[in-house]
């Protein structure tokens, strides 16, 4: 089946670039367009799409707004926040709102197809343009982080890095044989003990430790 996506953008121009862009693909339909805070989010809720395409800035409020009513009236929706510029608070305030994903426009055609698909399938995907910028943010906490991992059990330390590949709350339960019930109440505490609010923020921060680990545990090369 197509994956369905909606399209919110206040831009009429972009709405029709981002509709012809995925329209070249058939594994991809767009099911819906709007370009307000209020009609996006009646639209999303009510059809349902499998990916929203959020921009930020809207004329009457921002998309952090719609990640935030999804999020309560429309769970199963992935968010994939699409904005022209970018500041730290709107980027973790989107992800706290339980944004999906976070690209900025300049990616092209090909990078837009792939990252819809990412977040369809469950990925958490950042622009790599802002990695760096949430990763030196997220490393002030370093030391705090270190001791709310020692409070993670086995299991919970196992669910961590489900988390980080990406994996939805079926695909745990399927790869560790227990009810999608149990695993999102596993990744709930998980999450209280990281003192995060998002799947996301605590994939990304799984990702980095592992590649800071990685790399202390390298061997040096000598010139």
């Amino acid at each position: 089946m197509a994956i369905t996506v909606f399209v919110l953008d206040d831009h009429e121009m972009v709405r029709r670039g981002l509709r012809d862009i995925l329209a070249t693909e058939d594994d991809i339909d767009v099911i819906g367009e709007a370009g307000t805070v209020d009609e996006g989010a009646r639209g999303i809720v009510g059809m349902r799409p499998d990916v929203a395409l959020v921009d930020i800035v809207l004329p009457d409020g921002n998309g952090v707004e719609v990640c935030e009513a999804l999020r309560t009236y429309a769970p199963d929706v992935r968010t994939l926040v699409l904005t022209s510029f970018c500041d730290d608070d709107t980027l973790f305030a989107a992800i706290d709102a339980g944004a999906a994903g976070f690209v900025l426009k300049r990616l092209d055609g090909d990078e837009l197809i792939d990252s819809v698909r990412c977040v369809h399938e469950g990925t958490s995907i950042i622009d790599p343009r802002l990695t760096d910028r949430m990763f030196n943010r997220l490393r002030a906490r370093e030391s705090t982080d270190e001791e709310r991992l020692a409070e993670l059990n086995d299991r919970e330390h196992q669910l961590l890095e489900l988390v980080a590949e990406g994996l939805t709350n079926r695909q745990i339960g399927a790869r560790l044989y227990l009810s999608e019930k149990t695993v999102k109440n596993y990744v709930s505490a998980m999450l209280q003990k990281l003192n995060m609010r998002t799947r996301t923020e605590a994939a990304v921060f799984a990702t980095r430790l592992a590649a800071r680990r990685q790399a202390e545990t390298t061997p040096q090369r000598s010139g």
